[in-house]
C-alpha cells in the first residue's frame, strides 16, 4: 500500500479521488452521492475561489491500483488570520475499515499541516463556511439533509484509536408536520405583525433572490459572527455558496425577517433533494437534472439551513416570528412532512434551546474533531 498525493492536473488522479466513495458506499441507501462537476470545481486550483488565498493537498491510499481511502487536508489562512490560530483543516475523509489505512492518510495529512507551520488539525470541515461539519456519529439511519456528510460507523472509532479528541457535536433535528407551536406563539407573532415591529418579506421568482445577495452577505456575516469558528469567506466564495444555494431553492420557502426597512434574521428553507441526487448518481446528464428538479416538487422533507437573528434583535421577540414561519413553511404545502433544522453547535445554547421548545427532536450528530501536531 501507498500514501501518494494526488495530481490535481491528471484526470485520471482527480477521477480516483471523486470515485472512491462511489465504490465505497455502493447499495447503501442512505449515502448522497455529491455532483461529480461540483467535486472537479473543488480540486481546480485555477476555477475555486478557495485558492486565491490558501491550499489544499488530496491524498489517495492506494494498492495494486486499487483505491483504498483518501483524505484532503486543508491550510485555510483566512480562517487562521481571524482566529489568530496555526489550525489545518481535514475533509472528504473516506476509508475501508482498515487501521493501516486510515494511519498511513491521516499521518500524511499531519506531515503536510506541520510543513506548513500548523501546530492543529481540525475536521472535517471543508474548504467553504457552506461546506457540512463533522463526521456522522448518530443518525445513521436518516437521509441526511442536502450536503451533510455520511459516513460508516467505524470511521469514528479509528478517529478516537488514532488519538483525535471532539473538539464539538453539531445537532440535526426534525420537526414534525403533526407538532403543534403553542396557540400564544401565533398570538404573539400576530401581535408583533401588527404592531409594525417586524414584518416578513417573500420571494416569488429567483431574479428577486439574486438581487439580495450583496444584503444577504452582509447579514449573514453579521448574524454568525460570534459564533465559535466563524470567519468571513471572500465575495467570489460567497458568490459560489449563494448561487449554490439560490439553484436548488424554491423561493416560497425562503422568508427574511424585517423591522422597518433593516433585516432583523431570515429562515431559508430548502427542499430535501437528497433522493434526486442519489438517483441521478453524481451526473447532471442525460437524466440527473430530471431526477433533482423531479424531487424538489414531491420531497417530504425540507431543510432548515440557515435560520438566524442578527445580535441586535435577538432576545427582543423576533425569534418567534421566525420559528412560527418555520411551522408555516412546513404546512405551506400538503405533501410535507418534516423539517430538518441542520446542524446546530452545541455551544449554541440560546438556539438549541428555542429550537426544543417547538418540538425538535435531535436524531443526527455530527462530531468535529482534532488534535494536537
Amino acid at each position: 500500500m501507498q500514501i501518494r498525493k494526488i495530481d490535481t492536473n491528471q484526470k485520471r488522479d482527480v477521477r480516483k479521488f471523486i470515485r472512491f466513495p462511489f465504490q465505497l458506499y455502493k447499495g447503501n441507501k442512505f449515502w448522497v452521492p455529491p455532483l461529480i462537476s461540483d467535486m472537479e470545481l473543488v480540486l481546480d486550483r485555477n476555477r475555486h475561489p478557495f485558492y486565491q488565498h490558501s491550499d489544499a493537498e488530496f491524498l489517495i491510499a492506494e494498492s495494486e491500483g486499487e483505491v483504498l481511502g483518501r483524505l484532503a487536508v486543508i491550510h485555510n489562512r483566512n480562517y487562521c488570520a481571524v482566529h489568530q490560530e496555526t489550525t489545518g483543516f481535514f475533509y472528504y475523509a473516506d476509508f475501508i475499515d482498515d487501521p493501516q489505512v486510515v494511519n498511513g492518510l491521516l499521518t500524511a495529512a499531519l506531515e503536510w499541516a506541520k510543513q506548513r507551520g500548523l501546530t492543529r488539525l481540525m475536521g472535517p470541515r471543508g474548504m467553504l463556511r457552506s461546506a457540512a461539519i463533522g463526521m456522522l456519529k448518530e443518525g445513521f439511519e436518516y437521509l441526511p439533509a442536502v450536503g451533510q456528510n455520511y459516513n460508516h460507523a467505524y470511521y469514528n472509532t479509528h478517529m478516537d484509536r488514532f488519538g483525535f479528541e471532539k473538539e464539538t457535536d453539531h445537532f440535526t433535528g426534525i420537526l414534525n408536520r403533526n407538532s403543534h407551536f403553542p396557540p400564544r406563539m401565533y398570538e404573539a407573532a400576530e401581535r408583533l405583525k401588527q404592531r409594525g415591529e417586524y414584518w416578513v418579506k417573500t420571494f416569488t421568482s429567483r431574479k428577486e433572490m439574486y438581487a439580495l445577495i450583496p444584503e444577504v452577505d452582509r447579514i449573514h456575516h453579521e448574524a454568525f459572527r460570534n459564533n465559535p469558528g466563524f470567519y468571513p469567506s471572500t465575495p467570489e466564495e460567497f458568490s459560489l455558496i449563494a448561487r449554490s444555494m439560490i439553484a436548488i431553492a424554491d423561493p416560497r420557502y425562503i422568508k427574511i425577517i424585517m423591522k422597518g426597512n433593516e433585516v432583523a434574521g431570515f429562515a431559508l428553507t430548502y427542499a430535501n433533494i437528497s433522493r434526486g441526487l442519489q438517483r441521478a448518481r453524481g451526473k447532471l446528464f442525460p437524466l440527473g437534472w430530471y431526477y433533482i428538479l423531479r424531487e424538489k416538487s414531491i420531497s417530504p422533507i425540507i431543510d432548515g439551513n440557515g435560520i438566524g437573528l442578527l445580535p441586535q434583535y435577538q432576545g427582543m421577540g423576533a425569534n418567534i416570528l421566525l420559528y412560527t414561519e418555520l411551522d408555516q413553511t412546513l404546512r405551506s404545502r400538503p405533501h410535507l412532512e418534516k423539517m430538518y433544522l441542520v446542524q446546530v453547535d452545541e455551544r449554541n445554547f440560546k438556539s438549541k434551546s428555542d429550537m426544543e421548545t417547538i418540538g425538535t427532536n435531535w436524531c443526527i450528530a455530527h462530531r468535529t474533531y482534532r488534535i494536537n501536531i
